[in-house]
């Protein structure tokens, strides 16, 4: 593949990339915005339908969130790609609207909701195929394009992974994720293995009594929660990548009365399914009758320990280090660098690694994800994308693709 050329064909896609770019940003798709998403996909699958794309909309299990939206491009053999992106963002309108955070160039950043988490990667991938249906028509036509775009991955879709299972072909080659890419020191990174994530509630019952004339009637269901979530956060192991997070706390009624209940919610992450199995019986078994008891008769607090969700690891594993050793590899041939690095937040890539050899950070690079505020002193900026690096990353993608599909 003639490199050079590529690069001037990306280049002269790019004011249409930003311009599609820019019609995504002005739509608001916060994950509760159902209207929004939906009309999010909807512009979605018009421009990749341009491509020769079937689209299909599929509802979330949640009434309240927008449609997943499923993409083919059936091709002359069994042999498939898949990509994927998502729709939603983080920012409801009101916080767009209060922060004055909207489309913005200045410069070589373009700011706006989702120009990199991951609208940005949208784009990318629409850049990605126009390329590949430019350069390499025989290849494109051969394989089966498949793209999956979650409605609601900020909130942990429960649904989607089983909505794109049902959809893969047998022979899937790589599922490619395009989340952006990080940097460290100027070298980019892409994604070989990211945390699970699985969520807990601790509920105590205590006994309720006036705290002025029965103090010791009451077991404080409060002290006993800050008791237990002194032990849940000393469970944290940085040496086994384990990391433990107590999110909110509910407790107490009135200033005059031992609270008779409290709760605690929260978090905890690890690679590897191991750990997080061990940490999940630490937890549970924080389960039965607490410290805290009433003066006069014993009375004892009653914790309960439950997992209220469970997004299992993706660990490193020698699939996906094929896949990063190709990019790696195409991206040195440029004169450029990619280093692997295991993430732990999650993405959609934690639901398909063990189904079919998985790579995340193909997107374009850029800052402040999820942020809206901007200050006079320029110590906050709100989340943009880098508008120069979408042309290197799509020309790395592109041969790569190329190389591993050939």
């Amino acid at each position: 593949m003639d490199t050079a050329s590529l690069k001037v064909f990306l280049e002269s896609q790019m004011p249409e990339a930003l311009a599609m770019l820019r019609q995504m940003v002005e739509i608001n798709s916060f994950t509760a915005n159902a209207e929004g998403v939906n009309r999010l996909g909807r512009l979605t699958a018009d421009r990749f339908s341009r491509l020769g794309f079937q689209a299909e909309f599929v509802p979330s299990s949640n009434p309240s969130w927008g449609s997943h939206l499923a993409m083919t491009r059936r091709g002359r053999s069994s042999r498939s790609v898949v990509m994927v992106a998502h729709l939603d963002t983080v920012f409801p309108p009101e916080e767009e609207i209060a922060n004055q955070f909207h489309w913005l160039v200045e410069g070589d950043r373009a700011f706006g909701p989702g120009t990199l988490d991951i609208k940005g990667g949208t784009v990318m991938m629409w850049l990605v195929l126009r390329a590949l249906a430019a350069f390499e028509p025989a290849l494109f036509e051969e394989i089966t394009w498949k793209l999956f775009w979650n409605s609601s991955e900020e909130r942990l879709s429960p649904d989607f992974d089983e909505v794109c299972r049902k959809r893969l072909e047998a022979a899937t080659v790589a599922v490619l994720v395009f989340e952006a890419e990080n940097r460290r020191n100027g070298t980019s990174l892409m994604v070989a293995a990211r945390k699970g994530r699985f969520t807990w509630k601790v509920t105590v019952q205590g006994r309720g009594a006036h705290a002025g004339g029965n103090l010791k009637q009451g077991a404080n269901a409060l002290v006993q929660l800050g008791r237990t979530i002194q032990k849940i956060d000393a469970m944290t192991d940085f040496a086994r990548h384990l990391t433990f997070n107590v999110g909110i706390i509910r407790g107490g009624t009135v200033l005059n009365r031992v609270p008779h209940e409290a709760v605690a919610e929260g978090e905890f992450r690890a690679f590897s399914l191991e750990v997080c199995e061990q940490a999940k019986a630490a937890l549970l078994a924080l389960s039965g009758p607490g410290e805290v008891r009433s003066l006069v008769d014993g009375y004892a607090c009653r914790v309960e320990a439950e997992i209220t969700s469970e997004s299992r690891p993706w660990p490193r594993n020698a699939a996906t280090d094929r896949l990063l050793d190709l990019w790696s590899a195409t991206a040195a041939q440029q004169g450029r660098s990619i280093l692997a690095e295991e993430r732990g937040g999650l993405s959609d890539g934690n639901s398909f690694w063990d189904v079919a050899p998985t790579l995340d950070g193909l997107g374009p690079w850029g800052d402040n994800d999820h942020c809206s505020e901007r200050s006079p002193d320029g110590s906050k900026l709100p989340e943009f994308v880098e508008i120069s690096s979408f042309v290197p990353k799509a020309l790395i993608n592109v041969v790569a693709i190329s190389k591993l599909l050939t």
